[in-house]
């Protein structure tokens, strides 16, 4: 199947210079375990659930941190026409639960490995 048949066609973000905590609410309001990190209205990278779990395990002050201290800047995303077990394979090499949708150079939303899953299962 498509990623373009899988994948949550929403972008949440937040902003390279937000606090730890308000990264944090954003997820929690908007179900989500992945932000874009904005730079301005460029996507400047991803922060993560783990991400917020290293800085609580290795900030003195987390809630003092931007997100930009925490932030993955080498991005990797899947395209819409991409197969979903050949995106699935990706993820799974790279160690990662996210992957940004780019539609020829535009970011359009975000697959997770539990959307990729729940593809699986309901295929069996």
């Amino acid at each position: 199947m498509l990623i373009s048949n899988v994948y949550r066609p929403m972008v949440f973000g937040c902003q390279a210079d937000d606090r730890l905590p308000e990264v944090a609410r954003r997820m929690v309001e908007k179900e989500v375990g992945a932000l874009a990190v904005l730079d301005g209205e460029k996507v400047g990278g991803i922060i993560t659930e783990r991400d917020l779990v290293e800085a609580l395990a290795a900030a003195a002050d987390p809630a003092s941190q931007e997100a930009a201290a925490y932030t993955s800047t080498q991005i990797r995303t899947a395209a819409l026409h991409e197969d979903s077990g050949e995106v699935a394979r990706r993820m799974l090499e790279a160690g990662i639960r996210h992957l940004p949708v780019d539609d020829r150079g535009r970011l359009v939303g975000m697959v997770s490995m539990r959307d990729l899953l729940a593809l699986e299962t309901w295929a069996l």
